[in-house]
């Protein structure tokens, strides 16, 4: 039998069906993963063993009595940014670094509600700002592809863990491409859902209007399964989008013949490493070898998402953070002299220093005399951005390219260069712009680093995206191959 931490989600739960081990058995090879590797990758905040060994034994004792969910027994991680009752919740700061929260989120609730045993909390750029997941008060995440560079961010503890065999799944979340980034620069698959699909109930929020959950797979099947249990109406969430949700896992393998790929002129330009261009290019003759057709397409307001994103973001993420201040909940300052001492030193010593430049940078775009020229000028051109998208989808069924300009850096290359490092995900941002859902395709090597293929699909189409990453991955083994120190 293959070990088990080699098997997929998909895998795993035929395994468990069919009685080949038990989730105890499975929740224990893998938290000696665990045990065994995390010193080196820092991918955990959390490791959660007796309550991970605890609900695994509860699954097998649902599954001798023909109950338990389509999860059941199946070992995941969240990332740290989603609440989990009883267990404490970080977002990768000193600012909740003792924080339990009273209460799931809804990810979360979805997933245990189906079964799943979950393994830990992954480490995470602090509050999702970074790309790198260097941001972390926790310190750093490696790439188990090459333990001197990232793994990518902000979810890049739960990229790290899956491309390491540490966990088949993770939960991650979006703003600007904080799981298909990292998903590409791990040679793992990452999907974030249209805006609105999956509840932001009790998940901690960075930029409101942006940020969305998904998941970071070894598969698009496993991407599939995880994705139609996490997706639905949820009424606490104002954001909620009131869409049936399909079974994503039953037309995953249709034929993609005769749907029509988009290829982004703009993509294809100076910023992006000709070894990676390479690579996706070479992807794209696979989908067109299936009978994929491809047209070229124009974005031509593509170049705007980068500033426009670090107006919008900042400014949400001031609103958002406000609520740390010392008085109600987080880190609190000792003896303060008075209220504004204490606002001042709790935030000062709680929050890192990529935190306080977005929440400047914000407070600065929405002040009085600013707004009109920044904020406000900001959310018109999004508009104009999401607006080429539509003009795009009204003559193809994806678009393609690139899902990072190259592969990972090296740590602490770009961490004093706030622009180069925002610049990183220049091709996912106008996704998120737009709410559409887009995912990240392992696609090769560039010096033995993992590269991305990025799928972008109209709203609600994520079933054609998954649709397109199995069928590509039916013609191709990159999603399969394993860091060498981590088989």
């Amino acid at each position: 039998m293959t070990e088990l931490h080699s098997q997929t989600l998909t895998e795993l739960a035929i395994g468990l069906e069919s009685g080949d081990f038990t989730s105890v058995e499975l929740t224990q090879a893998l938290l000696d993963r665990v045990a065994e590797h995390n010193d080196k990758l820092n991918a955990f905040v959390t490791i959660t063993a007796d309550e991970a060994l605890a609900t695994a034994a509860r699954a097998d004792a649902a599954r001798e009595t023909g109950s338990g969910g389509v999860l059941n027994g199946l070992p995941i991680i969240h990332k740290d940014i989603f609440c989990t009752r009883g267990i404490r919740t970080t977002c990768g700061s000193k600012m909740l670094e003792n924080f339990v929260s009273p209460y799931d989120a809804t990810v979360v609730e979805k997933l245990s509600a189906a079964g799943a045993v979950v393994l830990g909390k992954s480490n995470m750029d602090e509050f999702a700002m970074g790309s790198s997941t260097e941001t972390s008060y926790f310190g750093p995440v490696r790439n188990p592809w090459n333990l001197d560079c990232t793994p990518g961010g902000s979810s890049g503890g739960s990229s790290a863990a899956v491309a390491a065999r540490i966990a088949p799944a993770a939960t991650g979340t979006d703003t600007g491409g904080s799981i298909r980034q990292p998903a590409s620069l791990t040679g793992t698959v990452g999907i974030k859902p249209t805006y609105g699909r999956v509840s932001r109930y009790g998940m901690i929020a960075f930029a409101s209007s942006l940020d969305q959950a998904g998941v970071i797979t070894r598969s698009a099947e496993d991407a599939a399964r995880l994705l139609g249990v996490m997706a639905g109406f949820d009424a606490r969430d104002s954001t909620s989008i009131d869409q049936p949700v399909p079974d994503y896992t039953l037309s995953i393998g249709d034929s993609i013949k005769g749907l029509r790929v988009g290829i982004v002129r703009e993509h294809f330009d100076a910023g992006l490493d000709q070894q990676t261009g390479a690579r996706v290019r070479e992807a794209i003759a696979v989908l067109e070898s299936l009978g994929a057709t491809t047209v070229e397409v124009s974005l031509p307001n593509l170049d705007l998402s980068v500033p426009t994103y670090y107006v919008v973001a900042p400014a949400e993420c001031s609103s958002n953070l406000s609520r740390f201040d010392g008085v109600r909940f987080g880190h609190r300052a000792e003896d303060p002299e008075d209220l504004l001492d204490l606002y001042c030193r709790s935030r000062g010593e709680g929050f890192g220093d990529e935190v306080k430049r977005r929440i400047m940078t914000g407070t600065y775009v929405l002040s009085a005399g600013y707004y009109d020229a920044y904020y406000l000028k900001a959310q018109q051109v999004r508009r104009l951005i999401a607006d080429d998208f539509k003009k795009a989808f009204a003559n193809v069924d994806v678009i393609a390219g690139p899902t990072t300009p190259s592969p990972a850096f090296k740590l602490g290359d770009k961490v004093d260069d706030p622009i180069t490092m925002y610049l990183n995900d220049i091709y996912t941002i106008g996704a998120n712009l737009a709410g559409l859902p887009a995912m990240s395709v392992p696609c090769g090597l560039v010096d033995d680093l993992p590269v991305g293929l990025h799928l972008v699909g109209a709203h609600f189409t994520e079933e054609i995206l998954l649709r397109f990453a199995h069928q590509y991955q039916q013609q191709t083994d990159f999603h399969t191959a394993c860091p060498e120190a981590f088989k």
